[in-house]
Formats: C-alpha cells, sequence, structure tokens
C-alpha cells in the first residue's frame, strides 16, 4: 500500500496518509476540516527479488559457451600460461 502525500489549500497543512490504491482520496484536511489536494510523490523504491533482474542473466549464447569451456577447463584454441585460471596472460598471476 502507497503512502500518498496531501497539501490543505486552505491552512498549508501538509501531512502523509497510507491508504489503498483503490481507496478514494481524502478531501478534508485533518486540523481545519478545508480542501485538500493530493501530492504528486517520489513513490517508494523499487526492491528486485529473485532471478532476472541481472545483466549476467542475459548473457548471448556464444558468452554462455565460453563460460562454460572455461569452467570445464577446455581453452579455445590456446593453451593457459596461468596455473591458477585459463587466461594466457593474468593480471592476479602476473603471468
Amino acid at each position: 500500500m502507497p503512502t500518498y502525500e496531501y497539501e490543505c489549500t486552505e491552512c498549508g497543512y501538509r501531512f502523509e496518509k497510507f491508504q489503498k490504491m483503490t481507496d478514494k482520496p481524502l478531501s478534508k484536511c485533518p486540523q481545519c476540516k478545508g480542501k485538500v489536494r493530493r501530492l504528486i510523490g517520489l513513490g517508494g523504491g523499487v526492491i528486485f527479488k529473485g532471478p532476472g533482474f541481472y545483466t549476467t542473466e542475459y548473457r548471448s549464447e556464444d558468452y554462455k559457451k565460453r563460460e562454460r569451456e572455461e569452467k570445464q577447463g577446455v581453452s579455445a584454441g590456446s593453451s593457459s600460461s596461468c596455473s591458477s585460471c585459463s587466461a594466457t596472460s593474468c593480471s592476479t598471476c602476473k603471468k
């Protein structure tokens, strides 16, 4: 449920109200009973849960193939000079 922000057009009182999206907007100020208008808020932060939100999950088939080959220790046409990885030159091992 979103939090809506309101402002009274008569006394200027600003307040927030936690409401369902299907609830009707408030029409009266809780302080002076004057007319209120709903303000446009920034909204809540978006929370991404579960798979499907990272760029690594949408890699090309070619990239996925090379990654599988590297994990299996198979090099695509070159031999590795690094003992801890399959790269021909490695900044970690300084080879």
